[in-house]
């Protein structure tokens, strides 16, 4: 697999979209940890950090599929960028404000969570047209759910260490500026300015007319409150345990797992119906947040980490096949921009309910709340696995590049049971 990722990276623009989009997400992908650590430094309670965070979270999920959709009606260039620098103005707001005006600092954090921009779903309706074969698209998909935990790994060790040398304010203005550097390469590289959607039925619903990217949306509201309640009831944890250098041990640890799991995934072509392959993935994920109750040593703790995180990866990949799958025609971009958000709900919703049973019990019961959230995500699969093993949603619309060579569309691709 790693010969098929090179033969992908080789491809012309794929390594520059890829790493362009990695280091434009670094703002939102750092967000829930670095207004943690902001928070604190200014003074504020857990619940505070939490609250910031979690609004941060639904603003950005409010956000990405109204952009995302934006972007499939009118291009990536036109939204991305403008997105971009407004999101990290609106950042740089809430670092050199603080929490001295409540008002102000929820202002700044929805300002900055509604316009981080949708590069995410914009990678991968870049895809098709970058590598033209479905199995390569597939491929891509593994390798990018590989790659975004590079980014979860770096991206904590990137803020504590700006935290240690600078301060949490520093770490805020940096992840922000550095995102819209990341933002400007994708937008001008020729797939980006290029690429059209297909066309696409008029409704009001867009992508969620799909049944099963409902139903896989529901079940990854879960997944997203598990990630987002182990980010706020590692704190507790960590200050008894040696500090912020533990914290962001931990949050690297998570993604190091996850990257780990989503190589280990990628080293073989799977066969079979990549709905059950969901459900076996979400299982093993809930299973593997269980020991982190046991709160041992810290080494130990990071070890435990690592575990709880070796499946997300392999389950997002999964989900990337399904979600593409599922989406109606013309509305691909809106469509993954919807699994962003749902995962992003469900994270938000997940550290604000972190926080006050971290106050209340504790990190045991707040290391409690992922491994019952697991749970409830596989229950939502299980519930809707017959819709999940449908058809899908594409509806091919006739139409194409035959009157504009310049046209770059998605391959319209028949989404079978290979990953």
């Amino acid at each position: 697999m790693a010969t098929g990722y090179l033969e992908i990276l080789r491809a012309r623009h794929a390594a520059r979209l890829l790493v362009g989009t990695l280091v434009g997400r670094l703002p939102n992908a750092t967000a829930p940890i670095a207004i943690v650590l902001f928070v604190r430094a200014e003074g504020g309670s857990y619940s505070l950090a939490g609250a910031l965070a979690a609004v941060y979270g639904v603003a950005n999920a409010v956000g990405q599929p109204v952009l995302g959709r934006w972007v499939d009606l009118r291009g990536q260039p036109r939204v991305q960028l403008p997105a971009a620098v407004v999101s990290a103005l609106a950042m740089a707001a809430f670092a050199f404000g603080g929490i001295g005006s409540l008002w102000a600092a929820y202002a700044a954090v929805v300002g900055a969570g509604l316009c981080t921009p949708p590069l995410e779903g914009g990678l991968r309706a870049l895809w098709p047209s970058v590598l033209g074969k479905e199995e390569k698209v597939h491929t891509a998909y593994a390798m990018d759910a590989v790659a975004q935990e590079v980014m979860f790994t770096a991206g904590p060790l990137l803020v504590t260490l700006c935290t240690s040398l600078w301060s949490a304010q520093v770490a805020l203005l940096v992840m922000n500026g550095v995102g819209v550097l990341g933002a400007l390469s994708v937008v001008v590289s020729p797939p980006s300015r290029a690429w059209r959607s297909e066309p696409r039925e008029a409704h009001w619903l867009g992508a969620l007319r799909s049944p099963g990217l409902v139903a896989l949306l529901g079940a990854f509201v879960f997944v997203g409150m598990a990630l987002g309640s182990i980010t706020v009831a590692s704190v507790p944890y960590a200050d008894a345990h040696g500090g912020d250098v533990v914290y962001g041990w931990l949050m690297a640890a998570l993604g190091l797992g996850a990257l780990v799991g989503g190589g280990v995934y990628g080293a073989r072509r799977w066969t079979g119906a990549p709905g059950r392959r969901l459900q076996v993935l979400v299982a093993l994920l809930a299973v593997c947040y269980l020991p982190l109750m046991v709160r041992p040593g810290a080494v130990a703790m990071v070890a435990l980490t690592a575990l709880a995180g070796v499946f997300l990866a392999p389950a997002i990949a999964c989900a990337f096949v399904l979600v593409d799958r599922h989406a109606p025609a013309g509305t691909v971009t809106e469509a993954f921009s919807w699994l962003v958000t749902t995962f992003t709900v469900g994270a938000s919703v997940g550290t604000g309910l972190a926080g006050p049973v971290v106050e209340a019990g504790g990190a045991l019961w707040g290391f409690a709340v992922p491994g019952a959230a697991g749970g409830a995500s596989l229950a939502v699969l299980l519930a809707t696995s017959r819709v999940l093993a449908g058809p899908g949603g594409r509806v091919v619309v006739a139409a194409s590049s035959e009157n504009d060579p310049n046209r770059a569309v998605e391959p319209r691709f028949s989404s079978g049971d290979r990953a």
